[in-house]
């Protein structure tokens, strides 16, 4: 049988990949590393379907129609390389090779140009919504080869959420650019779950409220603004009771959270490109700090610091906490668009942050009524520098800025952790200052490292010696 696709990775989201290519009409091959993985895929979900399996990548390849389409869906890094070093002899000139793993957008520049040396096509495509959004319908972010995309724009597009501006999948770019646009996606992500949990600790911990009322705040919030994907699963989380204990099962969860390292590399990668992302970075710490629990468990018997109680109503604490769940999702996303703003000039092709938008506003785990306003004020001002000061983001933040503010002030009062509120609310206040303090840094390195400095009255570079001043 000669198969129109093949993909080589049977993990959970590789399965369901598979099963979402075949019910869009193509016949698919597979193949994974360890074939009792493969022989439970075909006896149970692939049963009946037009998915044929092959013990080794060589049988796979020679199974395909030419050109040769396969979608890898490895572990990130050395598994990938030694797939791929597997894969090469079997291919030939023009074939197309699609990294559909969460690859660092540097390993998969690397990998284009390996694959551009044989003649073969290489797309790195970013990959997200989870097992149901693979089997139903991920967000699709490509970037490589715009050549071999046109290929296979057809096959992308049937099998990617739709949403309510087409389907969710979009080309960004050469090399790199659909991963960086995916680890992007994902570090917006670890800032807004981070949010949440705040605000989740506020009410828990502050405000002393149950489970079920935290529900019914985050139900009532996704019925509005913050209608979102993440404020709709944290309402059913909050919901859902332990059958052992009879508790929310929320709080017989462990307070540590895992990180794969793509917030990270966000972070790392915003660093070098100079773009601020605090709200980004401050969530990878978060995480980083929760992973401490013995040290964390010493000091809070070493450490003083206030109870964790907020004093006053609890109807108004709660709406100041919307206020500040809102602006922290607007800054997040404004701070992970920024960055693929800055990424674009540094591959010479811009990134199309409308096109992200749309592309986000299905499938994947960021999903957000706001991505629809967010995608016409980028189809108004492609080269808009900050999602704030654009309408209708310019009236919320004026709107909701005096209860952001108390939020994090009761917060802060209380000694209750914001990190990710907090970096918000600090960037966007430096954001709209027109002199911050920056002039007595520069002046300091000067001082210890004659490093120069500008002036407000003229122009040029100045050093001073300072002992002599």
């Amino acid at each position: 049988m000669i198969h129109d696709i093949g993909v080589i990775g049977l993990a959970v989201m590789g399965q369901n990949l598979v099963l979402n290519v075949e019910r869009n009409g193509h016949c698919v091959a597979v193949h994974n590393r360890t074939a009792e993985r493969t022989r439970g895929f075909l006896a149970g979900a692939a049963h009946g379907k037009r998915i044929t399996a092959y013990e080794a990548p060589g049988a796979l390849a020679a199974s395909l129609a030419r050109p040769r389409k396969i979608l890898l869906m490895v572990k990130a890094g050395q598994a990938t390389d030694s797939t791929l070093e597997g894969l090469w002899p079997h291919l030939e000139a023009g074939d197309i090779v699609m990294d559909g793993g969460n690859a660092h957008p540097r390993d998969t520049e690397r990998r284009c140009s390996a694959a551009a040396d044989r003649g073969i096509q290489y797309l790195g495509i970013g990959i997200s919504g989870g097992e149901a959004g693979a089997l139903n319908g991920p967000s699709i972010m490509v970037g490589g080869a715009r050549a071999a995309y046109e290929q296979v724009r057809p096959l992308l597009e049937r099998i990617a959420a739709l949403g309510p501006e087409g389907p969710c999948c979009a080309y960004f770019g050469p090399g790199g650019a659909g991963h960086h646009v995916k680890m992007v996606h994902n570090g917006i992500e670890y800032a807004i779950m981070q949010a949440l949990a705040e605000a989740y600790d506020v009410m828990r911990r502050g405000l002393g409220l149950s489970a079920g009322h935290m529900a019914d705040a985050f139900g009532d919030w996704n019925r509005g603004d913050l209608s979102s994907y993440l404020v709709e699963i944290t309402e059913q989380v909050l919901r859902a009771r332990d059958s052992e204990t009879g508790r929310a099962l929320v709080d017989v969860i462990q307070d540590t959270a895992e990180q794969k390292g793509t917030g990270k590399w966000s972070s790392q990668l915003a660093l070098d490109l100079g773009s601020p992302a605090p709200s980004i970075a401050a969530a990878v710490f978060a995480r980083v700090v929760s992973s401490l629990k013995d040290e964390r468990e010493a000091a809070a018997g070493a450490l003083d610091g206030p109870e964790g109680v907020i004093a006053g109503g609890r109807e108004e604490a709660t709406a100041d906490l919307h206020a500040a769940l809102l602006c922290t999702v607007l800054a997040a996303y404004g701070q992970g668009l920024r960055q693929l703003q800055d990424a674009g000039r540094e591959w010479t092709t811009g990134i199309d942050l409308e096109d992200v938008a749309r592309a986000w506003m299905a499938g994947c785990i960021i999903r957000a009524k706001l991505l629809q306003p967010i995608a016409e004020a980028f189809r108004r001002d492609p080269n808009l520098p900050f999602l704030l000061i654009a309408e209708p983001f310019r009236t919320l933040w004026a709107e909701h800025q005096a209860g952001f503010r108390r939020t994090v002030s009761r917060a802060q009062a209380a000694g209750i952790p914001v990190p990710a509120m907090g970096s918000a609310l600090a960037f966007v206040d430096a954001y709209r200052s027109r002199r911050l303090p920056a002039n007595l840094i520069q002046a300091q390195r000067d001082f210890f490292g004659a490093h120069t400095y500008q002036r407000i009255d003229r122009t040029g570079s100045f050093h001073t010696e300072w002992d002599a001043a």
